[in-house]
């Protein structure tokens, strides 16, 4: 039976394993090769050392079998000449002699044989060799590949190993590096580099603690792992990883260490630049807010821990915004960096502390942790371990404002910022970071509601005002949909007919049964953005009453409704405000926009394209609270503008000062020029309206005639006041309006119509 072939499950190998078989007998190489072939060996002949030496030179078998004694070139010169050939180094040779003296032997070693075999017919024995040594010679050639790659990738990890013994009777204490861990410490391979080398090697600062390190090792066999400074031959400073592990004898005692040496420099670094990414604002260098509430809440363990004090400072810019928008970011990101640089030097500002070193710096650790950062935008935090008492805080805090009062110079422009701070105190203002960051912003606010540019220590009376106001926006959020807002209505008195010319819309919230003022709850809605859907749903009312009041009494006048100016930017508002008609089945000119004239003027560019398509569908727009901006006039001239109102300021103190009347009058002649109805509103005294229709204004509104009322009851008052012709402001006595030319005649005939 044909012998299977061998294979080798770690190596792809041919179908049969080829010999080259040499011998001079004719016969005997005959018998050789056809057992051998018989066991699944493919066999390449020779007859002659030299013969097979130039087969050698175009084939590359698995295996040599070599007979011993040859004339000419005998097994053992032909040996030792394929040795010399290369790559062939490590070929697996099998001499074959007659001979069994131990001096042949020793020669057939000694001139490269793998092994040798007796010449026999024991066919099966020599073939079970053969494949011994083909398995021997993959086992080797896989081992020095692994040895290779190793070494290999030891390189790229900057990596070596080392053996370090300790002296003993058998043998003396040595250091023995591998070239890979020679070549990480800048030694050639074949230098001899001893521990106390190694430790001269390392920065004398560093030194006494490295041996600590391995005394303490030493003494408990115990495992070895850390870094290492060291400054190498050539001068670098490199950082040295080494772990060890202790080996022991026979008899379990420490024999010494074994273990890997890596240069993590690169490592380290990468590290510290991560470190310093997740800790540090990359814009101030300042430590950001992980950074901050770690070192806060540390502060809060020393400070219980050892019963003192502790305070958070809030610092918030007051004008970086305007900065920011009108200079360009860049110059905001200045602006910080030179804030930030200003606010370190106010504090013992310290950047490097991390948990390692936090831990190992002893009782007063804590005063390690002072410092000022950046907790986000324009926010930055002053971090003060341990106070006396708020005076301390205070100081700090005022120190912080005076260094902002210089100029700061950003984009070739000298600026001027100013900051709010909020002060909260550990254990008095909080028992947590938590609660002592939304304190201090507590208190941050309370400076901005009075006028920036100060300090405020927390106070409950402070947190009570934030609750109330957080509250009232909650509530706010879902007074729509509750159905909780109303709108009262005030009428506009055309004094010389005595009759309702149209009224103006004021927005009531009946919040748990009781009415809350607009100026309790207006400027939140204003402030959150909450405006613009409660003026949406003033729209949709207001034309809803003009329907109501048109079928109950023949009502054709306009309903004002008070518009902010933001919502005169949408560019669908004219939209909007025809599907509220629309819907409620009247005209456009059914509902007046109302908006002040501070408002208008902010943004004027922005809200003169939208007036003119509002006039353009027949909605009218009146100017409120007219002559107390601070704008030019020229404005009135191109905007498409029906109405003004004379502010309640000036109405007050008609028949009192001067200067009222003058300001009234002078309103009132350019309205009149300009052809536009004038509207004083706030009129509360008979001496008031008297005083308005001398000067000629007609138009007038204010408690004098009606406080507002819901929808409901301004009928029963048109039918009660104005068609009885009863109220006490109706006058048969006014003399008539005088009209100074005939212009202003002209547009108070427009009035009167």
């Amino acid at each position: 039976m044909m012998a299977q072939p061998i294979a080798f499950a770690d190596e792809q190998l041919p179908t049969q394993p080829e010999v080259l078989l040499v011998d001079d007998d004719e016969v005997n190489l005959l018998l050789t090769a056809l057992a051998l072939r018989e066991r699944g060996f493919s066999i390449i002949e020779a007859e002659s050392g030299e013969r097979a030496l130039e087969l050698m030179r175009e084939h590359t078998p698995d295996i040599v079998v070599l007979d011993a004694m040859m004339p000419g070139l005998d097994g053992f010169a032909t040996c030792r000449a394929l040795r010399r050939m290369p790559g062939l180094e490590n070929m697996p040779v099998l001499m074959l002699t007659g001979l069994d003296d131990d001096a042949s032997i020793t020669r057939a070693y000694q001139a490269g044989a793998t092994d040798f075999f007796v010449k026999a017919t024991q066919w099966s024995l020599l073939a079970g060799r053969l494949q011994y040594l083909l398995r021997a010679s993959r086992t080797r050639i896989e081992l020095e590949r692994s040895k290779s790659k190793l070494a290999r990738a030891q390189d790229l990890a900057r990596m070596g190993s080392f053996d370090w013994r300790v002296a003993d009777r058998n043998e003396r204490a040595g250091l023995l590096l591998s070239p890979e861990a020679l070549r990480v410490l800048n030694f050639g391979p074949q230098e001899r580099c001893s521990l106390r080398t190694l430790l001269r090697m390392v920065p004398v600062e560093d030194r006494l603690l490295m041996l600590r390190q391995l005394h303490a090792a030493l003494r408990h066999s115990s495992v070895l792992a850390t870094d290492v400074p060291m400054v190498l031959m050539d001068g670098r400073q490199r950082i040295i990883h080494v772990e060890a592990e202790p080996e022991f004898n026979e008899q379990g005692q420490s024999a010494g260490y074994t273990g890997v040496l890596q240069d993590v420099t690169d490592r380290r670094a990468a590290e510290d630049k991560i470190l310093e990414l997740a800790n540090f604002d990359a814009l101030t260098g300042l430590p950001n807010r992980r950074q901050l509430i770690w070192r806060a809440e540390r502060a809060l363990e020393q400070a219980r821990r050892l019963s003192h004090q502790f305070a958070l400072l809030l610092i918030d810019l007051d004008r970086f915004k305007i900065i920011n928008d009108t200079l360009g970011h860049s110059a905001g990101d200045e602006l910080l960096v030179e804030v930030g640089r200003r606010l370190r030097a106010c504090v013992r500002h310290s950047d490097q502390v991390m948990e390692g070193q936090f831990d190992a710096a002893g009782v007063r650790s804590h005063r390690s942790l002072e410092a000022v950062g950046r907790l986000g935008g324009d926010e930055f935090v002053a971090l003060l371990p341990e106070v006396g008492d708020d005076e301390d805080a205070s100081r700090v805090a005022q120190r912080i404002l005076e260094s902002l009062r210089e100029p700061i110079f950003v984009s070739g422009q000298e600026c001027f910022v100013t900051a709010s701070v909020g002060v909260a105190i550990y254990p008095r203002d909080g028992n947590s970071v938590v609660d002592l960051l939304r304190n201090s912003d507590v208190a941050m606010y309370s400076v901005k509601a009075r006028g920036k540019n100060s300090s405020a220590i927390y106070s409950p009376q402070l947190a009570g005002q934030g609750r109330a106001k957080l509250e009232i926006e909650t509530a706010l959020h879902k007074a729509i949909e509750r159905n909780e807002l109303v709108l009262h209505y005030q009428p506009k008195i055309d004094m010389r007919a005595a009759r309702m010319v149209g009224v103006e819309a004021l927005m009531r919230w009946q919040r748990n049964g009781v009415l809350v003022p607009p100026g309790d709850f207006i400027p939140l809605a204003e402030e959150t953005g909450l405006i613009v859907p409660l003026s949406e749903w003033a729209l949709r009312e207001a034309a809803r009453q003009a329907r109501v009041w048109q079928e109950a009494f023949g009502f054709t006048d306009s309903i004002a409704v008070n518009l902010p100016a933001r919502l005169f930017e949408r560019s669908d508002l004219v939209e909007t405000i025809h599907a509220c008609v629309t819907a409620a089945g009247v005209p456009p000119r059914a509902v007046l926009l109302e908006i002040t004239e501070t408002g208008l003027m902010k943004g004027l560019q922005n809200v003169m394209p939208a007036l003119h398509r509002l006039n353009d569908i027949g909605v009218e727009i009146s100017i409120d609270d007219f002559g107390t901006g601070y704008s030019s006039l020229a404005y009135l001239t191109t905007l498409p503008i029906s109405e003004l109102k004379i502010d309640r300021r000036f109405v007050s103190d008609l028949g009192v000062t001067h200067q009222s009347s003058a300001v009234v009058t002078a309103i009132i002649a350019l309205a009149r020029s300009l052809s536009l109805r004038v509207v004083a509103e706030g009129v509360e005294t008979l001496r008031q309206m008297d005083e308005l229709y001398r000067l000629g204004c007609v138009l007038m509104q204010g408690f004098l005639f009606s406080r507002p009322v819901p929808g409901a009851e301004l009928a029963i008052w048109h039918e009660q006041m104005l068609l009885s012709g009863q109220a006490a402001w109706i006058r048969s006595d006014l003399d008539p309006v005088q009209i100074d030319t005939p212009g202003a005649a002209r547009g108070l005939g427009r009035l009167m119509r």
